[in-house]
């Protein structure tokens, strides 16, 4: 969404360390990878000079649910037989590899190895960007690790460039300003890649749930029941591969208390739609770091992410953001009663 963040450009981020637990892609250069199956994003460039950065055996803890074993090789997880990792040659590597920061990018519902992969950030004293619904940034005693040592983090679960989430919102933000009631509403969501065959474990999506609908409940002018929204993945149709078919709809009432309803129908390519905002994440966690900053990038997680420790509109979100690029405001602390104190203003949420 930006070409320039404080210098830096997209060209400028580089991969220098990579670990994975499929026998595809342990052991080979990150530039060939991150061709290998399951992959199936859309190839936009295919000519990546090779990097000499090997994909290392990460840990495996609960990165991947059970029944990803029973399909062909096409779409199974082939666990590699290669030794896991321990945690102190995970933060050998990454002081090795002078990693500024560490991107989190594993399957929903890794809720042991999120938080395994957290500390070891914390330990390599590295930034963290946390791309899935496992609550760090967002959880208090977390947050509060990551700023006491000083290392930038953002998260939680990485929103689109232009995805169900954030058009949900804006819907939602738009019935608010226009004096409409949101009354129901749903956001059923299918795709083909293996980020919703992982998801078909139902088990695995309580934080996926929490952190979509909570995204969309933020921007609500009265907070729905339970009963009247309903947000997540439904389904895998294997034929669609990486793009992401979303179904929104949203009923309301107008003056003189008449119905209203939209219906929408969004088709995007899930990849690409991410790693429009992760680099930018990667490019703010930098700026972070090159002004001594540490703990929650409150307005950066804001923008780029669904379940931040304080949501704002996404207006505002944007504001705050720029602001934050162009070093005007710089957040100092956050706590439990969700204070924020800036150079700029106080306040209280």
């Amino acid at each position: 969404m930006h070409w320039d963040i404080g210098g830096y450009k997209p060209g400028d981020i580089e991969v220098v360390t990579a670990f994975d637990t499929d026998h595809r892609k342990v052991g080979k250069d990150v530039t060939k990878a991150i061709f290998q199956p399951p992959n199936c994003a859309k190839i936009f460039c295919n000519n990546i000079p090779k990097t000499n950065v090997i994909v290392k055996m990460g840990k495996v803890l609960d990165s991947f649910a059970d029944h990803m074993k029973n399909y062909d090789e096409k779409y199974r997880f082939l666990l590699s037989n290669q030794k896991e990792s321990s945690k102190e040659e995970i933060i050998q590597e990454l002081k090795k590899s002078n990693t500024d920061m560490l991107i989190n990018y594993l399957p929903v519902g890794s809720e042991k190895a999120t938080k395994f992969y957290a500390e070891c950030a914390l330990e390599a004293r590295v930034g963290f960007i946390n791309c899935i619904p496992v609550f760090i940034a967002s959880n208090p005693e977390w947050s509060s690790l990551f700023e006491k040592r000083g290392i930038p983090i953002i998260g939680d679960d990485i929103k689109s460039q232009f995805g169900a989430t954030i058009v949900h919102r804006i819907l939602t933000n738009l019935f608010k300003k226009r004096g409409v009631k949101l009354t129901r509403t749903y956001q059923l969501n299918t795709g083909g890649n293996t980020d919703f065959l992982n998801m078909l474990d139902r088990s695995r999506l309580i934080s996926k749930k929490i952190s979509k609908t909570e995204s969309v409940q933020s921007q609500t002018a009265i907070r729905l029941n339970d009963e009247n929204i309903h947000i997540g993945p439904s389904d895998w149709v294997a034929w669609q591969k990486d793009n992401k078919i979303c179904f929104i709809r949203m009923e309301g009432r107008i003056f003189g208390d008449i119905p209203i309803n939209l219906e929408l129908r969004l088709s995007v390519e899930d990849s690409p739609n991410s790693a429009g905002i992760v680099i930018d994440a990667i490019r703010c966690c930098k700026l972070a770091l090159d002004r001594n900053e540490g703990g929650v990038l409150y307005y950066p997680s804001a923008y780029f992410t669904k379940h931040p420790p304080v949501q704002y509109s996404d207006d505002e979100a944007y504001r705050l953001t720029e602001e934050f690029i162009k070093g005007i405001t710089e957040i100092k602390t956050f706590s439990t009663n969700q204070t924020i104190k800036s150079k700029k203003q106080n306040i209280n949420y």
